[in-house]
């Protein structure tokens, strides 16, 4: 099956697997003012679903503008379980997404607090009886250590979620971000990108809406993906294709190149990323 036809029938539901007992199911959306929750709230909410946003400020533009779209906003934190248990109770799903060392020091957490926050958010949905749990993991998770924290820790809460029995819960695992392609540093003003793949090396992308439709349409179909881990991409490209598209969408030439290697040696986390990435994880 296509890409592009799997969208497609992620993206359709039907009224039956929109109602429970005559309600509209409702689903607690963890991050929902971030990127990942953003996009699966969004998705979630175009289809029909009741949305429940935890945010740790319900003040915020971003908090309003969901509040404004229909979905409630509650206030909360993954460092106050009874907020958590709160906004669960009597959700038919939760979407779970913690912050990451990854993401840098303005929104990142250390990989110790992302693992007890994830392992929290498992351990309230089984004792709250949610009924599809839905955890956002990464590509290069769940498939042995990889020396990097923000990969590792996730597989910590992938392990856990499995240990706890969860009668349904999907794990997806996003490929790296496409709107990622486009941070500051890459060189684009220079009119060249660097990046990690070599010029003849494939990589896997994914738009982060799509993660969104994905996820709302694993919510519609519960007994096709309960109990399953699942890796997503919307694109495949080498690194000399990124120059190629990017020249087209830029008009003007850009030209690729892989990071130096210079720089892989004197910064070990964009090492250890590069070696990942050359041995497909």
């Amino acid at each position: 099956m296509g890409w592009k036809t799997t969208m497609s029938k992620l993206s359709e539901t039907t009224s039956a697997e929109l109602t429970d007992a005559g309600n509209t199911r409702s689903v607690l959306v963890f991050g929902a003012t971030g990127q990942q929750g953003g996009s699966v709230a969004c998705a979630l909410l175009a289809r029909g679903w009741a949305v429940r946003a935890l945010v740790r400020a319900t003040a915020t533009d971003k908090a309003k503008e969901l509040a404004r779209l229909g979905a409630t906003v509650l206030a909360g934190d993954f460092a106050d379980p009874a907020s958590i248990a709160a906004a669960m109770r009597g959700a038919y799903g939760v979407f779970s997404v913690q912050p990451s060392s990854g993401q840098g020091a303005v929104y990142g957490i250390t990989d110790e607090q992302e693992v007890r926050y994830g392992k929290a958010v498992a351990d309230t949905a089984l004792a709250e009886g949610i009924r599809h749990l839905v955890y956002s993991s990464a590509a290069a998770s769940g498939k042995g250590p990889t020396g990097m924290g923000h990969f590792d820790s996730k597989t910590e809460i992938e392990a856990h979620m499995r240990s706890l029995g969860l009668p349904n819960s999907t794990i997806v695992r996003p490929a790296s971000f496409m709107e990622l392609l486009l941070l500051p540093g890459m060189g684009l003003d220079q009119g060249v990108y660097n990046f990690f793949l070599r010029p003849d090396q494939v990589g896997q992308v994914i738009a982060v809406r799509d993660i969104g439709t994905i996820i709302a349409g694993i919510f519609a179909d519960p007994e096709r993906y309960a109990g399953r881990s699942i890796e997503i991409a919307g694109d495949q490209v080498t690194g000399k294709e990124l120059g190629e598209k990017l020249t087209r969408a830029a008009g003007r030439p850009i030209i690729y190149h892989r990071f130096p290697d210079a720089l892989l040696e004197q910064n070990a986390f964009l090492g250890k990323l590069a070696g990942l990435i050359d041995d497909g994880d």
